[in-house]
Order: C-alpha cells, then sequence, then structure tokens
C-alpha cells in the first residue's frame, strides 16, 4: 500500500518510512505508525449501510445547500458567497481550510484528518452560466432576474453531495478510530476550465490516493477507461493597432479589428479540413469602441478541442499561425494568453467498478407524480421525448471503443495525476440542451434533493470501502500506472508563469449580483427555495 499520511511530500514520505524502519530494528515496534483494524465483509456491509442510512438522516441539511447554492448563481471565479458557505459548513465540522489556491480568490481545499491511511480527495463544480437564471420548479422559462446568470448546469448539487457523504463518513471513522483523510475541493469555474490544471500545476494532488469527482446528470453511474468527449485549450488572441478618425484619415489607422475579423475567416475556412472529432468555437471579446474610431485593440477568444492531448496542441498551433498572418495582413501586432485547458478524462477502473456495485445497493430515487410531471412538462416544452425521469439505472459504463467528441471537463487534467472517477448523480431532467435556462428548472427541487441523496450515499459507500480494503488503493494505482499511463504521460497546457484569469466575469456579476441578492434562500424562514419563491410544485403550462 501507498504511504499516504497527508500532507507529507514525496521526500517526507520516504524519511517517514525510514525513521520507522529504524525504530522498528532498534525496538522491535510494529512498522505501522497507525495500527489500523482489520474489518470482515460483513462489518464493512453494515458500516456501509449505516452511512447510507446517514446520509438520508441528513437529507434536509442537503437540501439546505443545494438551494442555498442555486440561490446564489454565481460564475466562475466569483463563487464568492457559495465558497464562503461551504468552507464556513466544514469549517464546523472539523475541517481545516487553505483558502486562495493558486491565486484563485474562491478556491479552497477542506481538510480532514483521523491519522494514517488512504487520502481521499473530493470534488465537484460550483460556478453556474451566464443568462440561465430560472425559477426552480417552473417547467417554462421565468428568469428570477432577467439576463442574469442560472444553474443551468447543475453544479448547486455536487459539493453538497460531497459534503454530505464526507460527514456521514466522517462520523464513522471517529467512532471506529478508522485512520485515512478526507479532502473536499472544488472546482471553480469549471465552465472556463480554468482552475483543475492550476490546482494540478501546483501539486495539491500530491500525496492524494484516489479521487472521486461528482457531476449532475439524470442517472446515476459510473464509467472507467477514456471517456467519450474531447479535452480543449482555451486561447484569447488580441491585436494592437492604431487609431484614427474612421471617416476623416482611416488611412492612418491600423485596425485590430480587421485583424480580428480576418483571423475569424482564415479560423472558419479552416474548420472545414478539422477531423469530425474535433470542435472549435470563438467569441468577440472585444471588437472596438465605437464605429468612428479605427479600434486600436480587439480580441477574440477561442476553444480548440480534441479527443487526443496532441490534436489539442495541433490546432492550438494552427490557430497561432492564422492569428501572425491576419496581424501581418492588418499591420498590427498579436498578443495571445491561455485562458484555461482540460485533458481529455481517462478514469479509474478499480473505483469505478467499486462504486458500480455501491450503486446497485443505492438504486435510483423514487420519484413520485410531481416530479414527473415537471420533468415531462420541461421535455414537452423543449421538444425532447416526453420519457420523464428514468426509472432503471445505467449500466457501468465502459471505456469508449471508438472516440466520440463532445464537451469537457478539466477533470481530466486531475485524472492523469491521480486514480479518478467521476460520480454522476441524477438531479436533471433529461433531453434538455445544457448550458441552458431549461436545466435549471429542476435543480431546487425535489428532483435535485432526491438525486443529491441518493449520489451521497454511493460516495460514502464508496470511500468506506477505499478506507477499509486498502488493497483497492494498491489496485486503483497499479491500473493507474501499468494501463492507463503506460504509454501516455500528462503534460501540462500552462507553464508555471501563467495566471489563472480571475478577472473574468467580474462586470457581469457586479452588474447582477444586487438584484440576485434580494432572492438569497433564506432558510431560518423557509422550509425550501421554492416555498420563499412561492412556486406551487410542479408550475406547468395548461393546455
Amino acid at each position: 500500500m501507498r504511504d499516504s499520511m497527508w500532507p507529507l511530500n514525496k521526500n517526507q514520505k520516504h524519511m517517514k518510512k525510514k525513521l520507522l524502519v529504524t525504530l522498528a530494528l532498534a525496538g522491535g515496534i510494529c512498522l505501522s505508525a497507525f495500527p489500523q483494524k482489520k474489518y470482515s465483509a460483513k462489518q464493512i456491509e453494515a458500516l456501509k449501510a449505516e452511512a447510507a442510512q446517514l446520509v438520508q438522516a441528513n437529507h434536509k441539511q442537503s437540501q439546505v445547500m443545494v438551494d442555498k447554492i442555486f440561490s446564489f448563481a454565481e460564475l466562475g471565479f466569483q463563487e464568492i458567497e457559495s465558497s464562503k458557505y461551504l468552507t464556513g459548513i466544514l469549517e464546523q465540522n472539523g475541517f481545516k481550510i487553505e483558502n486562495g489556491i493558486s491565486g484563485i480568490p474562491t478556491a479552497w481545499f477542506a481538510t480532514w484528518s483521523n491519522g494514517d491511511g488512504p487520502v481521499i480527495a473530493l470534488g465537484s463544480d460550483v460556478d453556474d452560466i451566464p443568462k440561465a437564471s430560472q425559477y426552480p420548479g417552473v417547467a417554462y422559462h421565468k428568469p428570477i432576474v432577467d439576463g442574469a446568470p442560472g444553474h443551468g448546469e447543475g453544479h448547486n448539487a455536487g459539493i453538497p453531495l460531497n459534503i454530505t457523504a464526507a460527514l456521514a463518513v466522517k462520523q464513522i471513522m471517529e467512532r471506529e478510530n478508522i485512520g485515512g483523510t478526507l479532502i473536499l475541493w472544488p472546482g471553480i469555474a469549471e465552465e472556463l476550465v480554468a482552475a483543475k490544471a492550476w490546482f494540478v500545476r501546483d501539486g495539491k494532488f500530491e500525496g492524494v490516493d484516489i479521487c472521486i469527482f461528482t457531476h449532475v446528470a439524470n442517472n446515476l453511474g459510473v464509467s472507467y477507461g477514456q471517456a467519450s468527449g474531447t479535452g480543449l485549450i482555451s486561447v484569447e488572441y488580441t491585436f494592437a493597432g492604431d487609431a484614427a478618425h474612421a471617416a476623416g484619415a482611416p488611412w492612418r489607422g491600423k485596425s485590430a479589428a480587421d485583424a480580428v475579423e480576418l483571423m475569424n475567416i482564415g479560423w472558419n475556412y479552416k474548420r472545414e479540413h478539422l477531423h469530425p472529432l474535433k470542435r472549435s468555437h470563438s467569441v468577440i471579446t472585444d471588437g472596438g469602441d465605437q464605429p468612428n474610431v479605427v479600434p486600436s485593440q480587439a480580441s477574440i477568444w477561442y476553444y480548440f478541442r480534441d479527443v487526443k492531448y496532441d490534436g489539442i496542441m495541433e490546432m492550438y498551433a494552427q490557430a497561432h499561425d492564422i492569428a501572425k498572418g491576419a496581424a501581418l495582413m492588418t499591420g498590427t501586432t498579436m498578443s495571445s494568453k491561455i485562458v484555461g485547458t482540460a485533458w481529455p478524462r481517462h478514469f479509474n477502473k478499480t473505483i469505478a467498478e467499486t462504486m458500480y456495485q455501491n450503486i446497485l445497493k443505492v438504486g435510483l430515487p423514487e420519484w413520485d407524480e410531481k416530479d414527473q410531471t415537471l420533468a415531462k412538462a420541461a421535455q414537452k416544452e423543449l421538444g425532447s421525448k416526453e420519457e420523464g425521469l428514468p426509472t432503471k439505472l445505467d449500466t457501468l459504463g465502459l471505456p469508449v471503443k471508438e472516440p466520440i467528441s463532445g464537451g469537457s471537463d478539466d477533470i481530466g487534467d486531475v485524472s492523469w495525476v491521480v486514480p479518478t472517477v467521476t460520480l454522476r448523480f441524477p438531479s436533471n431532467i433529461p433531453g434538455l440542451p445544457g448550458h441552458h435556462w431549461s436545466n435549471a428548472i429542476a435543480m431546487a427541487t425535489p428532483i435535485a434533493h432526491k438525486g443529491v441523496t441518493a449520489g451521497a450515499k454511493a460516495e460514502a459507500m464508496t470511500i468506506l470501502d477505499f478506507l477499509l480494503k486498502p488493497e483497492l488503493v494498491d489496485q486503483a494505482w497499479d491500473y493507474f500506472k501499468n494501463v492507463q499511463t503506460k504509454e501516455e504521460t500528462y503534460k501540462p497546457m500552462i507553464t508555471a508563469d501563467d495566471p489563472a484569469p480571475i478577472y473574468i466575469n467580474t462586470d457581469i456579476m457586479k452588474r447582477f449580483r444586487p438584484e440576485l441578492e434580494k432572492f438569497y434562500f433564506d432558510e431560518t424562514k423557509y422550509d425550501t427555495y421554492l416555498e420563499q419563491l412561492g412556486v406551487t410544485y410542479p408550475t406547468v403550462k395548461k393546455d
């Protein structure tokens, strides 16, 4: 088993082992600094069943956390209230909080240790989507604050799930004197894929034995091997030229906006020749100031996606050449900065197989008639198949036989430095577009609350498996070393000098936060956020 006393680095671990061997030779003592009781299979199953019961008993606390984060509606890098609230709960429960991780004000790691044993990190995202404000429980478009951000992805549910699971396990660990360490951490600004690679770069996962990540879905499941979807690099190109009166002396100007347009045209022609597994999209972040002034500065922001690291970097190099060409054609200068990165994801077989056995024990939540009515009404509103919520569990997800393009998640970077899986939990409605106001409909309703409790049960049971059967940790690392990384090595896309773009979304949240504050969930006055908003559950269009 790997020596994993948190937060020892590799040199410290080596010195610890050397000291233990010396003491053992001198005094005949046990090599284990923290001897741990051995549990039978029957005892382990009993403790796992207890953990599930504790999670269920804390369903109310989970619901409050889910609703509270939903009401904050904070974009990436601006998760101020969300982080303060979540770390406050963890600190009250004995976790030590390290704030400002990797120079990101809203990033934190929360650690609780009960002595030597497996170090298990639990992560999930917390940011939301621009212009996705939506009343929960209402099956048609009804913004809480018009034009404001909202949880149209469902990131308000994952960390509450992790906290619920961790507190249940912690209670058992303390009573049974089970050694081990729990670390909780947020995927800050996941929608920008602009934090996890920085955490990895700065060594935040050194000494971690396994990582369990959680993400909202519409079923309860887990997979291993290469995942479908892509990795990406996110790059902003800025062109600098010379201003001039656009009517009086346009020949004296060098238009940075022209350079942006030419780069966009060039890349769009290149797009015709991209392999179907690649994806690329962009927004113009600065198109100039006003029409009568030749723009002296302009910027365009791209995502370059591929299913392989080498393909991502090839696209990046091609785009860089096109940007240089646009600058040459316009007599401007070009600079670029990396805004975010995500490696293609690869998940661990041992953790996934262990977790799936617990998923089978937990099963899907019992959706009632109200839940199904809301789901079918939302599906009808969006023109999707009116199938409602799932009643059959997903199978264990196997490695993709042929790469499948699609979205990205920077948990990929973490998965290449420590054995990792993503637990998908059922808190959203099938058939919706994603990154859309409709994906917020379920996220502060009984659908989300039940899904979080189900996911927390599966997670808590899996944590206990790895704490009480440390051979599973060895097996997870065997797969990581001899299968996953046998022929491919993680190479960071950022350097030590690349700062996280913490300025992003500042202006948007400054504009909308005063209005959103009026709708923050007050759990001291209301049982649920639906009650506070005056929503009858479910609210659907009448035929």
